[in-house]
């Protein structure tokens, strides 16, 4: 509920304090006199589209402050805690501009972006007006408004989860059979691939292996014969034949001369014993070089095969294992990818039936809805002086979504017989006004807590009927201890306020100024009788007021 408006320094309003009450409060004044600019102000402070220039002649910058009520439960509440926003009873919202077009809100003195604020005021305040385009209008939210009206939340709910099984369901079919289709599109070569892997049987740590026994047996190869040579040289036809020769020769010598030939000999025979010890070294090398090679052949092969398999596979050798594995795997998922897209298709079955169910329920429900919603508009145009009207709720069929599978549209006929269509397209702008208001009246059990505006939307109507249509503005304000401002210039309406002000411009110093007058019983007595007489005031216009009034 909104509590209070603080202007300062707006277009013709240089500083102006408003406190509104419950209930309907009327805001009335001459043509000019700066009540569009009220609007124009709240709408500043609510993140509204609106005019550019709203800076006062003069002044450095404009600001208007709202504060509204907000009771536990609000929905205020809630977009305050998505924000971060501190919470309370009262919610007050500043914004200021500059005169060079900067903008700056405030929401509980933290400062707010200019979404915040308008979420804000979607839960805080609507207005209606003859060109309201911003709710009834738009057919887009028709849909939207007979739901709150059916008050078939839990029907809603299912729906939604239905849709959102269902996509799921159709995404994973859908991803399944890509899937299978690609690996369709590479069957034969997953298993030429699988077959070529498993016949070499590559292991991890394979080439390495190979490579260091092919090394060695090349190794071996090249230095074979030097070392079968050094076996030669040392063997009985070498070295060893011509130690044995000399031994012998000394030994006859050192039968003749004595002791002169013991040191060479002693040294002859260690020479024997260090020989022997070479060549069994030696022979220990040759037996060790010795290798088949066949197997060098073979090892060579494989390991070629090994790197020409990881080449065309563009992996490491030692990777290859791994990879006969992984194709393994795509080869098997290939083999039971049929099974298990029959399953997720089932699935999808099951979840289409399931929305189906839901959409149908939904459907009935609209439908149920819509007769009630007609059944009440045609209760509350009658006093409204259009008991000829009709108001019907239009069901069609829509593309299937989280909503449901229903496209709705508020249409009226203004005359039996006349064709019907949208709200905006056939009734005038009395019957408009009209209309709007009574389609607020039966949907405002849907917007508890919300403030109503009604711009002129008594526009084009007079006598009995603007009598009526102020009847079901105060109506509409005493429901739920709701309220409603009306900006008028039907007395008749004027009369039925709660609360009524006058918005009056003077000028000053050569200054224009604008100011909103709260009035007292004898002050709305005077004002309703220039509403009624215009310019002069007469006895009679004032006692026409005062039975306007009731005698108040």
């Amino acid at each position: 509920m909104l509590r209070g408006l603080d202007i300062r320094d707006i277009l013709i309003i240089d500083r102006l304090d408003l406190e509104f009450q419950p209930g309907l409060n009327v805001l009335t004044g001459e043509t000019g006199a700066g009540k569009s600019i009220l609007l124009d102000s709240l709408g500043f402070v609510l993140g509204w589209r609106g005019r550019a220039d709203l800076v006062r002649s003069g002044a450095e910058r404009g600001e208007v402050t709202a504060w509204f009520e907000v009771p536990q439960g609000h929905a205020a509440r809630e977009v305050l805690a998505e924000a971060g926003l501190p919470d309370g009873d009262e919610l007050v919202l500043r914004r200021t501009n500059t005169t060079d077009g900067r903008k700056t809100a405030y929401v509980n003195d933290r400062r707010v972006s200019g979404d915040v604020l308008r979420r804000l005021s979607d839960c805080l305040v609507e207005l209606h007006g003859q060109h309201d385009d911003r709710g009834l209008l738009d057919a887009r939210g028709h849909g939207a408004l007979l739901d709150a009206f059916a008050g078939h939340d839990n029907l809603l709910s299912e729906l939604r989860e239905s849709w959102r099984a269902l996509a799921a369901a159709r995404k994973a079919e859908a991803v399944a059979r890509d899937q299978l289709e690609a690996a369709r599109a590479e069957e034969d070569y997953l298993r030429h691939s699988v077959a070529e892997l498993d016949a070499l049987d590559p292991q991890p740590g394979e080439e390495a292996d190979l490579d260091a026994r092919r090394r060695g047996m090349q190794a071996a190869e090249r230095v074979r014969s030097d070392v079968q040579q050094a076996a030669q040289v040392l063997g009985g036809d070498g070295a060893e034949a011509q130690l044995v020769a000399a031994l012998r020769w000394l030994e006859g010598a050192a039968d003749q001369i004595g002791p002169l030939l013991e040191a060479p000999l002693a040294a002859l025979d260690r020479a024997m014993t260090e020989l022997s010890e070479a060549q069994s070294g030696v022979e220990r090398c040759l037996q060790a070089l010795d290798f088949d090679p066949f197997e060098l052949e073979t090892a060579e092969e494989r390991l070629f095969a090994l790197r020409a398999l990881a080449r065309k596979h563009d992996v490491l050798a030692d990777d290859l294992a791994g990879l006969a594995d992984a194709l393994r795997t795509r080869l098997a998922g290939l083999d039971r990818g049929e099974e298990e897209l029959a399953a997720l298709g089932r699935a999808r079955a099951d979840a289409e039936a399931a929305f189906d169910t839901a959409a149908t329920a939904l459907t009935a429900s609209r439908a149920a809805a819509a007769k009630r919603l007609d059944a009440a508009m045609a209760a509350e145009l009658a006093p409204l002086k259009m008991e000829r009207a009709v108001f019907s709720t239009r069901l069609s069929g829509a593309a299937p979504g989280p909503a449901g599978r229903d496209a709705v549209s508020f249409e009226v006929a203004t005359n039996p017989g006349a064709p019907s269509g949208p709200l905006d397209r056939i009734a005038s702008g009395g019957e408009l006004s009209r209309f709007l208001l009574a389609l607020k009246v039966c949907l405002t059990a849907s917007t508890p807590g919300v403030t109503l505006i009604f711009d002129e939307i008594d526009r084009g109507v007079g006598g009995a009927t603007a009598d009526a249509v102020g009847r079901r503005l105060a109506s509409l304000a005493a429901t739920g201890g709701g309220q409603v401002l009306v900006v008028t210039h039907s007395p008749q309406v004027a009369a039925l306020g709660a609360h009524h002000w006058r918005v009056e411009k003077s000028v000053t110093g050569g200054v224009t100024v604008s100011r909103v007058v709260p009035l007292a019983p004898k002050d709305r007595i005077d004002e309703i009788a220039r509403m009624l007489a215009g310019d002069q005031v007469t006895p009679a216009a004032r006692e026409a007021a005062r039975a306007l009034l009731g005698g108040r």
